[in-house]
């Protein structure tokens, strides 16, 4: 397929993580804009698809990753049953299961990753490949699944279905009394990419120092409670501590009220990016030129060409691009000093409100 020609019917496979769907939105939204009447089907996780639900324009299915065979069974039916054969499949995920899944997915054109980018035989289920472009942002990549259907991505636009309610919600958790909110987000899905609790605690303390407002956000499980419980205790002033109170539609809305969110390569980074939400990053585990906050860098600390020469013994531009290096030890090169001086670029950048200045500490 190389025109523009509107097909009849469209699929969308990704299933996981929590930031790489909220990288899919802009290419949902392309495709809404070039061809509104074309019926848009999404094949995604059951957590992913809670964030992403009432998403206009699409109809999602999931599959439930424990299901195995039966569930890729059940997915075909279902698909047969209501959409027959998909004039494409934009297969946006090669791992082993989701390649294996989008076999089970009727569709005219598959559309894949190029050949570098490829893995656990991802070519084996795919005839149409999008350009090889060394150096991309994932979501540019993602963006570019469009291309082999006669389409470009020219904007990037979220717009993620927040429901009021989720904004009340969020609303409720304290009040605006001027002062800026440094928000913290303190666990990736990747244990090997997270900062210790100590160093949130220490930036955490120099945000309060300085009139901010410190909020901790996270999920409900055993890692999260523990690790938020440590960065409360060495914290010198008071946390607002939110893990595990909120639901995934009211995580954008509490990202959003959120001044800079500082937090490992994670779900959160990019949708609070989604939000409009700055971002200070910690890196050194993956590079933020690949999967940092797609739309402003400048508050990330980058520790990744460090982590390169150490662990690998090569620089970060004689890697293979996406390569991670989530090693023991890697995130103690990202220091609480490179943390601080990201979050006085930040405040050097916002004067006034995110001075923090004449703010009462609680």
């Amino acid at each position: 397929m190389t025109s523009a020609h509107a097909p009849a019917s469209l699929c969308l496979l990704r299933l996981s993580a929590l930031g790489d769907v909220t990288h899919v939105v802009p290419l949902v939204r392309t495709l809404r804009s070039a061809w509104p009447g074309v019926p848009l089907t999404w094949v995604i996780g059951r957590g992913e698809h809670r964030l992403l639900e009432g998403l206009e324009g699409v109809s999602f299915v999931e599959y439930d990753k424990k299901s195995g065979l039966r569930g890729m069974l059940g997915i075909r039916r279902e698909l047969q049953r209501g959409h027959g054969r998909f004039d494409a499949l934009l297969q946006m995920q090669v791992a082993g299961r989701a390649n294996l899944l989008s076999a089970f997915i009727p569709a005219r054109t598959r559309v894949g990753y190029d050949r570098a980018r490829s893995k656990d035989g991802h070519g084996l289920f795919v005839d149409t490949r999008i350009p090889a472009r060394p150096g991309q942002h994932v979501l540019d990549a993602i963006g570019s699944f469009c291309e082999p259907l006669g389409l470009r991505q020219q904007a990037v636009r979220w717009d993620l279905p927040v429901p009021a309610a989720a904004h009340e919600w969020a609303a409720a958790q304290w009040d605006d009394d001027g002062r800026p909110v440094l928000m913290v987000s303190p666990c990736s899905s990747h244990v090997l990419r997270n900062w210790e609790p100590a160093r949130h605690a220490a930036l955490a303390s120099h945000a309060l120092r300085q009139g901010w407002r410190v909020v901790l956000c996270g999920g409900r499980s055993a890692l999260e409670r523990q690790t938020a419980d440590a960065i409360v205790a060495a914290t010198a002033g008071p946390v607002l501590d939110l893990v595990g109170k909120d639901t995934l539609k009211q995580l954008p809305a509490l990202l959003a009220r959120a001044d800079l969110l500082v937090t490992p390569d994670s779900g959160p980074m990019h949708i609070a990016n989604a939000m409009g939400t700055r971002v200070l990053g910690l890196h050194a585990a993956s590079n933020p030129e690949r999967s940092g906050p797609y739309s402003d860098r400048r508050y990330c600390v980058d520790r990744y060409d460090e982590a390169a020469r150490r662990y690998l013994g090569r620089p970060a531009a004689g890697l293979r691009w996406g390569t991670k290096i989530e090693r023991p030890g890697v995130m103690d090169l990202v220091t609480v000093d490179d943390a601080v001086a990201a979050f006085e670029r930040y405040r050097a950048d916002h004067p006034g409100r995110a001075q923090g200045e004449g703010a009462p500490l609680e």
